[in-house]
């Protein structure tokens, strides 16, 4: 293990394929970028909940937002543990037996104490952070945010602690004695792939697609580009 790598603790180790598991923050982050999407996952009165949102990250420090009604916001404010998930389908693996069917995936998970942005000019920096990460450099020609927004809007933070990365990239898996039975077997690719862009119907005459969304052109790999954005990302 060494300083570029989570610590590993029962609580983020592998229980079952250890042979996926990484646990470098280049593996970890790079699941959490190519992602648009997680799932946070949270404990209130005993009842378990799981909330898919948008997430951005800085570092070791991931974000998402929500309503300022939110339960799950509202119950973080004095810090919750929480774990984050973000996955990826990458191809549907069959095999010459159910029990040897697959998938080949990408998947992240983080381990962390969940606080609210109460600072209002870190928020109003995330608030923009949230459209630069995806979006670069968007948020400076954009109207400003207004005050009753920002009021709805609630940011969350949360340093990671422990996470994990797993990844399956194989073939199919079937066992020696099944290869000859005459049935198919191979993978099936998987991909979220970009479609061209529909202007709305009210843009005023000559207003045009920015260079900058050119990382979303049609037929370009969603997760390709959202890894590109990233890269891009300057907080400010």
């Amino acid at each position: 293990m060494t300083d570029a790598s989570y610590p590993v603790s029962p609580r983020n180790r592998a229980k079952r394929r250890h042979d996926r598991a990484q646990y470098d923050h280049e593996a970890v982050h790079a699941v959490l970028d190519a992602g648009f999407l997680c799932h946070v996952a949270y404990v209130i009165d005993g009842q378990p909940y799981c909330t898919p949102t948008i997430h951005w990250r800085e570092g070791d420090m991931l974000y998402w937002h929500g309503s300022s009604a939110s339960r799950m916001l509202r119950n973080q404010k004095g810090g919750t543990p929480v774990c984050v998930t973000v996955s990826h389908l990458d191809g549907l693996v069959l095999a010459r037996s159910g029990f040897n069917h697959s998938a080949n995936y990408r998947s992240a998970m983080c381990f962390g104490t969940a606080q609210i942005v109460d600072d209002p000019a870190e928020k109003m920096q995330q608030l923009h952070a949230v459209t630069d990460r995806f979006f670069p450099n968007r948020a400076r020609s954009l109207r400003a945010i207004t005050p009753q927004e920002a009021k709805a809007t609630m940011v969350i933070k949360m340093r990671i602690e422990e996470a994990s990365a797993k990844v399956r990239d194989a073939g199919v898996g079937d066992e020696d004695e099944d290869l000859g039975l005459p049935i198919w077997a191979g993978v099936i690719p998987v991909e979220t792939v970009i479609r061209a862009a529909t202007d709305s119907p009210h843009l005023p005459a000559g207003v045009t697609r920015p260079a900058e969304l050119d990382l979303y052109a049609p037929g370009s790999r969603l997760d390709v580009a959202l890894l590109a954005a990233q890269k891009l990302y300057q907080p400010e």
